[in-house]
């Protein structure tokens, strides 16, 4: 995910514009134009900007996080390399 680029769809989601944005994080506006530019965000920041817009982007990575590790386990399981879920049979055919 490009943080900036769903903190900006988010922002124009909500009604608000740049301005607004750059009050309530206590910045300038062109640099909440350059935050719109980065494709990673300092955690601090990141908080800051989601309790100001009241939406939470962390939650957002989270959901990609966990979208990207099933797809990484996916294709693991497929070369063989996977690790076992708890409560699934090992060995060729999957125990089925």
């Amino acid at each position: 995910m490009h943080i900036g680029k769903r903190i900006r769809e988010v922002l124009d989601q909500s009604g608000h514009n740049v301005s607004w944005l750059a009050a309530q994080i206590g910045s300038e506006r062109s640099n909440v134009y350059n935050i719109f530019r980065r494709d990673n965000i300092d955690t601090e920041l990141l908080c800051h900007i989601s309790v100001a817009m009241g939406h939470d982007f962390f939650a957002d990575l989270s959901a990609e996080f966990s979208d990207r590790l099933l797809a990484s386990e996916a294709r693991l399981a497929g070369d063989g390399e996977a690790a076992e879920a708890p409560g699934h049979l090992a060995g060729p055919g999957g125990g089925h």
